[in-house]
């Protein structure tokens, strides 16, 4: 299932790639009519907007069905595609700028598909074997949680993920208590409970090697999706929202 799932990422990125080859031709055959601001690269938005509803849609939802546990799944699997994914990417390039803003050195901020996704360093928000937030980073989650309380447009998938010391049990408890202590926070700040999603993947998803203590530290963390609802893309597709 993972190489199915690896296979059809790349697939998704080539699209992508093929859409970048082909607006970069078309910018240069129209280079002397254009204006300073048209020659300016497509935004991430208007980059999906070129793969079209059939190909993003298509393999976002499968991706995202072999993959609804994860940040990066629950995002392509939310794909539009089209018009519609261009308003939604739009949406999420000003959340990606408000949000970087939000959390400074926290979380790393990637705008990913028609989302975006933030990866937090557990050593920042936990003490060791600890699901408590530090107080140190409270006022980062705030701010986040003033920008998400005036976009209620988009749901949240918090995961957690450890590295493999301990017993897989303790490891997937553990991840899922730090996962809620984020999401229970950003609640207490005023985001409904209902756009949230906690999910504890424990040691099963590492981005690193668990050999070393530099990647096991990689390997200690917490992922947030930040992805259009069912109300949003609805709204996307019926004209009531539009690229601004």
């Amino acid at each position: 299932m993972k190489a199915i799932t690896s296979y059809l990422i790349a697939t998704y990125i080539i699209v992508l790639s093929i859409c970048n080859v082909g607006i970069a031709s078309a910018q240069q055959s129209t280079k002397k009519k254009t204006t300073a601001a048209q020659k300016a690269k497509l935004k991430k938005s208007q980059r999906g907007a070129l793969i079209g509803v059939g190909a993003g849609a298509v393999i976002g939802g499968i991706i995202g069905k072999n993959n609804k546990n994860t940040a990066i799944g629950a995002i392509i699997g939310a794909t539009v595609g089209g018009a519609a994914g261009a308003i939604i990417g739009n949406h999420m390039d000003k959340q990606a700028e408000k949000l970087s803003k939000d959390l400074g050195n926290t979380a790393r901020v990637e705008r990913v598909g028609e989302g975006v996704k933030l990866t937090f360093d557990n050593a920042l928000l936990f003490d060791f074997g600890s699901s408590q937030l530090r107080s140190q980073t409270q006022e980062s989650l705030r701010n986040m949680a003033q920008t998400l309380k005036t976009d209620g447009q988009t749901n949240l998938l918090v995961e957690g993920h450890t590295d493999s010391v301990g017993s897989t049990e303790f490891n997937r408890a553990l991840s899922e208590k730090r996962a809620r202590a984020v999401s229970d926070f950003l609640i207490s700040e005023g985001v409904p409970a209902s756009r949230f999603k906690i999910v504890g993947q424990g040691e099963s998803n590492p981005i690193a090697s668990n050999n070393t203590e530099t990647g096991r530290q990689q390997n200690r963390r917490v992922e947030m999706a930040l992805y259009a609802s069912e109300e949003m893309k609805k709204a996307a597709q019926n004209g009531a929202i539009s690229l601004k």
